[in-house]
């Protein structure tokens, strides 16, 4: 299982995580095909504890709704750890007029997207992540329709 799932100081009301994780290595596959295994630590927490992480890992003050750590030693073999603010993914998906749920997927692939040499930095990176979150949810949505 290349996913696996963590709650640590929030709970994420996420459902169907083998199917998730399944899912996810499919778009590794896709989109890193060089790749040969992969593990990937996604840890559900609040605020408070990415905040602090934010601040002592990256030097940043400020909240955000997911940090990600690629911990990969070689190019064939994916490891990452994958922090998730349950609180940002909650507000966000207020703001932007959508599901818990679907923001908490868009999410969950965004750290994957990042793991895969996907960036966010600059206005285009941003474009094209945003576009190939959409693909992701999208293509989860038809598979949790089977």
């Amino acid at each position: 299982m290349p996913a696996k799932f963590f709650e640590h100081t929030a709970t994420s009301g996420l459902k169907n995580k083998r199917k998730l994780s399944v899912f996810i290595d499919v778009l590794i596959t896709k989109y890193m095909p060089k790749v040969t295994s992969a593990e990937l630590s996604y840890i559900f927490c609040d605020d408070a504890f990415l905040l602090e992480m934010n601040q002592n890992f990256l030097d940043h003050d400020t909240f955000t709704d997911i940090i990600t750590f690629d911990l990969s030693e070689n190019k064939k073999d994916m490891q990452g750890e994958i922090y998730i603010s349950t609180d940002r993914v909650k507000e966000n998906a207020v703001l932007y007029k959508t599901t818990y749920k679907d923001e908490l997927h868009r999410v969950i692939f965004h750290g994957m997207l990042h793991l895969c040499g996907f960036k966010d930095k600059k206005k285009k990176d941003q474009e094209v992540m945003r576009e190939n979150e959409d693909y992701c949810l999208e293509r989860y949505k038809q598979e949790l329709a089977k």
